[in-house]
């Protein structure tokens, strides 16, 4: 059931149908809830805007009744992250093991009682239109179904995880400063493997001094330059499925079901898709910001200083009104501009690629 459930909320996500906090609460979350089979009709099992000392939690899932064991809180679409501090003051109060932070799209699973800052107490953040329903299902059945949570199973569960992940956290803290150590302390095996490894590569074997002077210069060098990131695994961006048309290589502009429409540049390209995109549909700039956005900014708004957030010159001199009421940010590069543009796409229920060729000056 819980897939199913899953799978009907994930399209109306898409289609921004759950624009604030009430319709993620009814829409997304007790629909999930209920598909956990937790009695969402008991009130002292569910209880919505838990009292505590003159604040109020979203929801306090109870067990035994009127005892709470899990506290969710919900936010307005892409602001998940804006209730952390409060939640754990709520949980900390009470003793409540297990918090959830939920915009509908992201669920944030914590355990207050654990060590660390507040991010470091995360045990895992689920992004449900990123991952496969199955395994969006299989983790909320983890931490969350009803069965597993009076039975302390989905507490030992998210306990266990929460392990793996500080594990992992202190072994990717040290590992620079194992490296380090190595190439400074001159491990012998060390140099025994670059000397074997050389030989493989050349045919000649350098002498042990060659490969210390060698690992000298790379710890003199580990000390100035910081350690690079890992690799991104980010798969790649998948081929448009209509080739674009070679005549307009170099150009700026769209072209929607076979009609071009140029741009002077890359922003006022986004600009006017976005505005023949309200004009076919006024509900499309409502839908389109009940999506999650950047982590901090919004690409459009009623407030236009929620384009950049902390930047009030950036808010003046980089944004524009499309409609009455409604603002868009446009100091953007071409990659965020074709990024914001496949959610608009995926909004307006366009096939990018196929409904929507796009044009920003590099012939793609």
């Amino acid at each position: 059931m819980i897939e199913k459930t899953l799978s009907d909320i994930v399209q109306k996500l898409k289609l921004g149908k759950y624009p604030n906090e009430a319709s993620i609460s009814q829409g997304v979350v007790v629909r999930i809830l209920q598909a956990l089979e937790w009695p969402t009709w008991e009130p002292d099992i569910l209880k919505q805007e838990y009292s505590l000392e003159g604040r109020r939690v979203d929801y306090a899932l109870c067990h035994p009744p009127n005892k709470p064991i899990v506290f969710i809180e919900v936010k307005n679409p892409g602001h998940a992250m804006e209730g952390e501090r409060q939640l754990f003051e709520y949980a900390f109060h009470v003793g409540v093991p297990m918090a959830i932070l939920s915009d509908g799209q992201e669920w944030h699973f914590y355990l207050p009682a654990e060590q660390g800052l507040y991010q470091e107490r995360k045990v895992y953040n689920l992004n449900i239109l990123e991952r496969e329903i199955a395994e969006s299902a299989n983790r909320l059945k983890r931490y969350l179904q009803y069965d597993a949570v009076i039975s302390g199973n989905a507490i030992s569960n998210a306990r266990n995880d929460y392990k793996a992940v500080a594990k992992k956290r202190e072994l990717e803290r040290h590992l620079p400063q194992a490296w380090k150590a190595l190439i400074s302390e001159e491990d012998e095996l060390l140099i025994d493997l670059i000397c074997d490894k050389v030989e493989d590569l050349c045919g000649y074997k350098p002498e042990p001094d060659m490969v210390s002077d060698f690992l000298k210069g790379m710890a003199a060098s580990s000390a100035t330059y910081p350690t690079p990131h890992p690799i991104s695994t980010s798969p790649p961006v998948p081929m448009p499925d209509r080739q674009p048309n070679k005549m307009r290589k170099g150009r700026f502009g769209f072209e929607v079901r076979g009609e071009f429409h140029a741009g002077k540049n890359a922003s006022d390209t986004m600009v006017k898709l976005f505005k023949k995109l309200v004009a076919a549909d006024p509900s499309f700039l409502d839908r389109f910001s009940a999506r999650k956005h950047g982590r901090k900014r919004r690409f459009v708004s009623n407030d236009k200083m929620e384009l950049y957030p902390g930047r009030p010159d950036l808010c003046e001199e980089h944004s524009l009104q499309l409609v009455s009421g409604w603002w868009i940010g446009t100091n953007y590069s071409r990659e965020n501009i074709r990024k914001i543009i496949k959610l608009a796409c995926e909004v307006a229920n366009l096939s990018y690629g196929k409904d929507l060729i796009l044009y920003l000056g590099e012939g793609e």
